[in-house]
């Protein structure tokens, strides 16, 4: 039986400065102990702790992971130093920056003539194309504090598209990391908060990615500053890595035999209804979902690839039951608790999930076309007829014999 605990995220800023934060999470928990000798599922290790300043001491010794919260947060009154320069509604951040949805996002923000800043991680390859296209890179880390603050000066609106690499712990960026963000927003004053989680995140807590985006839900609505959240399906973007691509190189393309059935969006279609959601401001404080058309299942985006790419898939379908064996052994070690939470939506998976809601009422809201969405039929049609005319043209190249030097 799992244990109530209460916890306080690390204070990003002091009683001595303008604001400071407290936020009373209600949460359950499990234990991870490096040294432990039970399974790291025991109810042994339940631990029930309140701790306030020691939280950055106590995270380095244990490994934690909500698995249910009530968030109640209280700011305290800020010292009054009279009106400032008022900060534009056009300037932005954008979080997350570099990834799938985030580029668009500040693609489509340049676009409409906002001001954006994208805040990057520092990184070997810098993210020239943000720059070439017109954006602010300023270098910060979710996963250093330290760094937040300074690249929120001068910001009207935070759009956070960020997660964490696959390479690193889901809670590092999409728990601590966020919570960060949100705590420091709240402090520097920032006057709209645009939160990107997953749909149906409320209803699977046994997957650590889900139950944390839903944890920052609650937080982010607790915490007074002004919000947008959007709960999303899936991107039609992830298909052309996972699907079209190995169909074309004739490698091998991974399914599984589940039924979920999944409404993938465009991300330049959720970028644009993003941006038309930000100017109405009777979506303030409101969680919207947004959804593709019509819900797919694996198979079915498998047989569109084959029909549209002109040849047969190698298919290597693993049953979602070795998914979730993989995943309880994988969890039996602290090394390997990451992989674990990487597998847990193979719990997800094994049920007859359908990510996918109803968009008439939002469309209304935002004053959209259905029409104007984007199919999952048209966008790959575009995908394999763009590349296969690539692929002819660079094969016709290549036969050519009549070269002189």
């Amino acid at each position: 039986m799992a244990s109530r605990c209460t916890t306080f995220p690390p204070p990003f800023f002091t009683p001595s400065r303008q604001r400071s934060r407290q936020c009373e999470v209600s949460l359950s928990w499990t234990r991870s102990l490096s040294g432990a000798h039970e399974s790291p599922l025991s109810s042994s290790h339940a631990l029930h702790f309140t701790n306030r300043a020691n939280y950055s001491q106590v995270k380095h010794r244990s490994r934690y992971m909500p698995s249910a919260i009530r968030c109640s947060a209280q700011t305290a009154a800020a010292t009054n130093l009279g009106p400032g320069t008022p900060v534009r509604s056009t300037s932005i951040l954008v979080v997350g920056a570099t990834g799938t949805l985030g580029r668009q996002v500040v693609r489509r923000a340049l676009d409409e003539g906002y001001d954006v800043r994208c805040l990057v991680r520092p990184r070997p390859a810098p993210a020239d194309f943000l720059r070439d296209w017109g954006a602010t890179v300023v270098n910060a880390d979710l996963s250093k504090p330290e760094t937040i603050p300074a690249t929120l000066v001068g910001v009207h609106t935070v759009i956070d598209c960020a997660t964490g690499r696959p390479e690193e712990p889901i809670r590092t960026v999409d728990w601590e990391g966020k919570i960060a963000l949100i705590q420091c927003a709240k402090a520097m004053g920032i006057q709209k908060y645009v939160f990107y989680s997953i749909h149906n995140c409320d209803q699977h807590p046994e997957v650590p990615l889900m139950e944390i985006k839903h944890c920052t839900e609650k937080f982010l609505q607790d915490s007074g500053l002004t919000y947008i959240i959007i709960r999303l399906c899936g991107f039609m973007q992830g298909l052309i890595g996972q699907y079209a691509v190995p169909i074309l190189e004739e490698k091998s393309v991974w399914g599984t035999d589940a039924p979920t059935r999944i409404a993938y969006m465009d991300t330049q279609d959720i970028a644009r209804l993003t941006f038309i959601a930000l100017r109405n401001e009777k979506i303030n404080n409101k969680l919207m979902t947004f959804s593709g058309p019509r819900a797919w299942t694996t198979q079915e985006v498998i047989t569109l690839c084959e029909r549209l790419a002109g040849q047969d898939a190698n298919v290597t379908t693993v049953p979602v039951s070795v998914l979730r064996l993989t995943r309880q052994l994988t969890r039996f070690f602290q090394w390997t608790n990451d992989v674990a939470d990487r597998l847990a939506f193979s719990e997800v998976l094994s049920s007859d999930t359908v990510f996918s809601v109803p968009m008439g009422e939002t469309y209304n809201q935002l004053g959209v076309d259905a029409k104007d969405i984007v199919t999952l039929e048209k966008y790959l049609q575009d995908y394999f007829t763009n590349i296969l005319k690539k692929l002819k043209d660079l094969k016709a190249q290549s036969k050519q014999t009549d070269i002189f030097f």
